[in-house]
């Protein structure tokens, strides 16, 4: 099935971010978040920029201005899979996980049986303390054809879960 081509304004957004995407692979944080904030100033509605200003926020450690990104992402762009994931996982990792498990579920409703929204959905139950749901996700994980890597630590989680050992 040929991919259909972005709309013109999307291609344009896309356009905008391409130099910032550039120095986000050569791990240039600090000068793609300079572009990228340029970006916003001059279009307040590119979800493309809010989410790799996420990452390239994540990547600074400023984890909580990341998750600001990711909301301004998916508050353009409700569609956006990646932001909904990123954000799961921030929400997580700043200890609100009632919220994270709101939004990986948004990304699950979004597309069932996606990977990455069921490990991030997964990671979030571990982090409430509900096992069974944790499990019954990262087991859905593995199933839909996850990363070695990923998948192996996934495999020592379940494994911690059955024995009764937490990490």
């Amino acid at each position: 099935m040929p991919q259909e081509r972005p709309a013109p304004v999307d291609h344009a957004r896309w356009e905008a971010v391409d130099e910032a995407v550039e120095l986000l692979h050569e791990e240039r944080f600090r000068e793609a978040l300079g572009l990228l904030r340029d970006v916003v100033k001059a279009d307040a509605k590119n979800a493309y920029a809010y989410f790799f200003m996420g990452q390239a926020l994540y990547e600074c450690g400023e984890v909580a201005a990341s998750r600001d990104a990711y909301r301004a992402c998916v508050l353009v762009a409700p569609e956006h899979l990646g932001a909904h994931v990123a954000l799961c996982h921030v929400l997580r990792q700043l200890g609100e996980v009632k919220e994270a498990i709101a939004e990986g579920n948004r990304a699950l409703d979004q597309a069932p049986g996606d990977a990455d929204a069921l490990y991030a959905l997964g990671m979030a139950h571990l982090a409430r303390g509900d096992d069974a749901a944790a499990r019954r996700h990262l087991e859905a994980f593995l199933e839909a054809g996850a990363e070695f890597e990923v998948a192996t630590e996934v495999r020592a989680v379940l494994a911690d879960m059955a024995t009764g050992k937490r990490k």
